[in-house]
Parts: structure tokens; sequence; C-alpha cells
């Protein structure tokens, strides 16, 4: 693999997760501040990082309109795109769809809680897998090996006082999912937010997951917990029309 494509990925992804200074970039990367430079300058050139009035460099618009072309191109969230404004409508939570791509479980579509509650999640950010409902109803769907490569990056960071920060905790909890056939994110990644997830499964095995997702002050478990049928239900014509 080319060590500059790797690395200009690289930069974009730390560039994704916050604006940076030449000077904060060559020392996160060990390089040299002008190596650094000629790299932003490359990327600037492209249309892939912009240069912000503070001097510090962010990611550019070129990549939102790459990310977009990409997003429609996926055949899951074409398939699922009216049905999860239908149960939007119906249920009035933030429903989120993340997609199984490669080892990454990326967000693809989201539709936000009805009553304007907003949500910390973006459709094309990668998805905690051991601290989120949707990560947890695709690995419990997964075999050993393709579950060891989900998590391979993972930090075990107790995001909360709920969070399960030992591969023994989430394999627990992966069986009993696996089991019902749904998964549970009970304040685990953020305290104030309780989420269920059902896997969406085709003949090719698990290729994403759909979620709904509430303040817990306003629908706790057992409330979310009523609502999995129709969750279901939706995930299952998605499935159909994938094939």
């Amino acid at each position: 693999m080319s060590q500059s494509v790797t690395r200009a990925a690289a930069i974009l992804r730390a560039l994704a997760a916050e604006p940076s200074t030449v000077n904060e970039l060559a020392e996160q990367f060990g390089i040299h501040r002008s190596t650094m430079f000629r790299e932003l300058q490359s990327l600037e050139q492209v249309g892939f990082v912009r240069r912000q009035g503070d001097g510090r460099y962010a990611v550019g618009m070129q990549l939102a309109v790459l990310g977009g072309a990409a997003l429609e191109q996926l055949d899951l969230r074409g398939a699922a795109f009216a049905h999860v404004r239908r149960l939007h409508r119906i249920v009035g939570n933030t429903v989120h769809l993340g997609a199984l791509i490669g080892d990454e479980i990326v967000y693809v579509d989201k539709v936000e809680d009805a009553a304007g509650v907003r949500m910390y999640s973006r459709v094309g950010a990668s998805v905690v897998p051991y601290c989120s409902g949707i990560g947890k109803a695709i690995m419990a769907e997964l075999p050993t090996d393709r579950r060891d490569a989900v998590l391979a990056g993972s930090n075990w960071h107790p995001h909360t006082a709920n969070t399960l920060t030992t591969r023994a905790a989430l394999d627990a909890d992966l069986a009993l999912t696996a089991r019902r056939g749904w998964a549970f994110d009970d304040g685990e990644f953020e305290d104030f937010v309780g989420c269920v997830a059902v896997p969406i499964v085709t003949s090719a095995g698990v290729v994403g997951a759909l979620s709904l997702t509430a303040l817990r002050v306003a629908q706790n478990r057992a409330q979310l917990e009523q609502r999995v049928p129709m969750l279901r239900e939706t995930a299952a014509e998605i499935s159909r029309q994938l094939g």
C-alpha cells in the first residue's frame, strides 16, 4: 500500500475528528512540519481539506460530495430509505441505520427525534461497536473471527458507568442479544440515552442494523422494548427489498 496514500487517509480521519494546526498534526504523526505542510497543501488543492480563519485545517467540501455519492451508492441505504422514514412517522424516535462495511460499522442514515432532540451521532461516522445498540445487534450475528476484526481497534474506554469494558462482558451481552434477536444500549455511550436495535440480515448474512433512540427521561427501557416488534418488522421489510 502506498505510504503517502495511507498517511493522507490518516490525516483526513484526524481532521474529521478535530480541526488542527500544521504543528499539531506534525507532532501527532511524528513527521517534520514542512513535510506535513506539503501534505496539507496537496490535500487542499484537491478540496479534501480547507484552511480555516484561525489557521487550523479541517476537512474540505469535496469530501462531503464524495461521502454523499458513497452513501447514495450503498444498496442498504437506498433499500431502507422509505422504510426508515415510515417507521419514524409512527414512533417519532431518532432512527439510525448502520451498515457493516468491511470490518467497520458506519451510520449511513439518520432521522432526528420528532420532538427536536438532537443526538451526538452523524451520518458517515463510525459506530463505537462495543457500546452501541447498532454495534451489538450486528456483532451478535457475526462469527467470532469477524467479531474480532470489528473490535480490533476498540480501546474499551468507559464512556459511562454502564459501558461494557471487557470482552467477556460484551460476549455475554451478545449471546443474550442473539437469543432474543435485538440489542439494547442502556446508557452505555451516553448515560442519558437508551437505544434498541435489531440486525438486518439477508441471505448473505448480516449487512447492518436499525435502531430507535430516546432520552431515558422521556422513554425508559420498558417503553423502548415495546417498540421492538415495529423495529423488527421494518428490518424484515428492508431485508426482503435487498433480496
